[in-house]
């Protein structure tokens, strides 16, 4: 099988098309084509009204040695690498101490699933309840303003991404193709086959929680075990080696390999690993708002005529701007078409952040416009950061009229550094709702001027970002976990054997698909450490 890069056509073609691409682009005949399937579609929309797709694609010859010494030379055509997962291990026969996961997020549902499939019968403790019920307690803040602390948008089985975009692309290196396996596992359970091949992937929240509810059901057919409501309120450690967790109703369970995917929200539990000697440092995160625009203005800019086109979808975007105070303000966790949702984990607390479904239909585009902060502006324990986020979550909570409301701001009256009565032509999608207001007291002024700076600079990458009535909505705070449980090459913590600190809240991943690599990979090596 060779693979074949950087293979461009325009936005509208024929399935002849692409084939004689094929054809023309190897220099064979159509007798000599055995078969191809694309491996990658993305476009580049750097020319509006002139966007091509540009394919990656598998295909099989009859004289593939021939083509291949013949292309020598030519860097877009070469071996297909074996993407298929091969497991590390199988189970040990007999009895053995069986492993712990805490927390059935991407992270641990993926160190749960490649447990399971090698035979090892994994523990899994999630604090939340089931998807179905979360998504009922979910809607119980959005809809009624009642918060659930142990079940919400970041605890419960699925964590914090099933109530996002969906996204399923990340930046990370990933010789091995574990996220080919990721992407894999969620076409078994449903997600839709163009995640294999499409630039930028994703499922959306509905589609999310099906495949969530049948890997669970595979994890538990292959001999796992997942409690729900099943908090863990202490780490049994001696001598500098884990030996099993105690539940919050007091039952202990027995286990010398504990994998902590817990998310970055579990404030109670990095509290309790840190009282546990278990090695914590601080990490740099960022703060800053929610910012919704007309979704049809993003697709304008992006797009030009093309807008609209079913396999462009709607239209995303990355910005960056470097201010003037030293600080960096991007975009965050785009979410086209999508709505802004109440994310506190904790009482008395307001905490935004953004969710799409599949179709991406919605009104509004939504992004994250944050400011990267580091433990220098938190300076204390290194769980000082987490003290840092409550205290903006806490004046988010006041300033939005301590009902769960978030405070607001139009980004023209933003820019303008007056408050804001009424809303324009954007209606925010945050529920329970939103109150107008000022946003300077709602985050450091050194992040509210970078964020006031930066709003213009975007304004000239797309035309009509900083319009009078888009609206900003406070305050993002989780854009990361604030802690790094330090682990080793052999992925566990470095100060506490047995002990494999994974995913986004150990400060190893960022998205659904990174953390599910991360799982996997910490999977494997409790698997090997297990049959060592």
């Amino acid at each position: 099988m060779l693979r074949l890069t950087d293979l461009k056509l325009p936005l509208e073609h024929s399935d002849d098309a692409l084939r004689a691409a094929i054809l023309l682009r190897l220099g064979v005949r159509e007798h000599e084509l055995v078969s191809y399937s694309v491996y990658k579609r993305s476009y580049d929309a750097r020319k509006r009204g002139h966007i091509v797709l540009i394919y990656s694609l598998d295909v099989s010859l009859t004289q593939e040695a021939a083509v291949l010494d013949r292309l020598a030379d030519d860097p877009h055509v070469g071996h297909a690498p074996d993407t298929t997962y091969q497991f590390v291990t199988p189970a040990p026969q007999g009895d053995f101490l069986r492993p712990v996961v805490i927390g059935f997020g991407p992270c641990g549902l993926f160190v749960a699933l490649i447990l399971a499939q090698m035979g090892f019968r994994p523990i899994v403790l999630e604090r939340g309840k089931a998807v179905r019920e979360r998504t009922k307690d979910t809607w119980g803040l959005w809809r009624k303003r009642e918060l659930h602390p142990e079940s919400n948008v970041q605890f419960g089985e699925g964590g914090a991404g099933t109530f996002s975009d969906g996204k399923l692309y990340s930046q990370i290196r990933d010789p091995l193709h574990h996220g080919r396996k990721v992407l894999t596992e969620f076409v078994k359970a449903g997600a839709p086959d163009e995640i294999l091949y499409v630039s930028k992937p994703h499922i959306g929240t509905f589609k999310l929680v099906t495949m969530i509810e049948k890997m669970r059901e595979n994890i538990i057919a292959l001999g796992g075990e997942i409690r729900f409501s099943a908090r863990v309120a202490d780490l049994h450690i001696e001598n500098g080696q884990v030996r099993g967790v105690t539940l919050a109703d007091g039952e202990q369970i027995r286990s010398d390999h504990v994998v902590l995917a817990v998310g970055h929200s579990a404030r109670d539990t990095f509290q309790m690993i840190h009282d546990r000697g278990v090695y914590v440092e601080a990490k740099p995160f960022s703060i800053g708002f929610r910012a919704e625009h007309p979704q049809s203005l993003i697709d304008s800019c992006r797009f030009g005529p093309q807008a609209g086109h079913p396999i462009l979808g709607a239209a995303d975007y990355k910005l960056v701007h470097h201010a003037k105070n030293g600080r960096s303000v991007y975009s965050f966790c785009m979410c086209p078409g999508g709505t802004v949702v109440a994310a506190t984990s904790e009482e008395g607390r307001v905490v935004t952040n953004g969710m799409s479904q599949y179709s991406r239909n919605e009104r509004n585009a939504n992004s994250a416009i944050v400011v990267g902060i580091s433990p220098e502006d938190y300076p204390g324990s290194p769980l000082a950061g987490i003290d840092f986020q409550r205290a903006l979550e806490s004046q988010a909570f006041v300033l939005g009229g301590s009902n769960y409301n978030a405070p607001g701001q139009l980004i023209g009256d933003f820019i303008a550094k007056r408050p804001s009565r009424e809303f324009g032509s954007v209606q925010p999608s945050y529920k329970p709702g939103v109150t107008l207001g000022e946003l300077d007291a709602s985050l450091p002024a050194y992040a509210i001027d970078a964020i006031r700076e930066a709003l213009p600079a975007f304004n000239k990458q797309i035309r009509g970002y900083a319009m009078q009535d888009a609206v900003l909505t406070g305050v993002e705070t989780r854009t990361s976990s604030p802690i790094r449980i330090k682990r080793g090459d052999d992925f566990q913590s470095i100060n506490t054997k047995g002990l494999y600190p994974a995913g986004e809240g150990a400060g190893y991943a960022g998205g659904i698909l990174s953390a599910g690599v991360d799982g996997i990979k910490v999977a494997e090596a409790v698997a090997r450490s297990l049959v060592a």
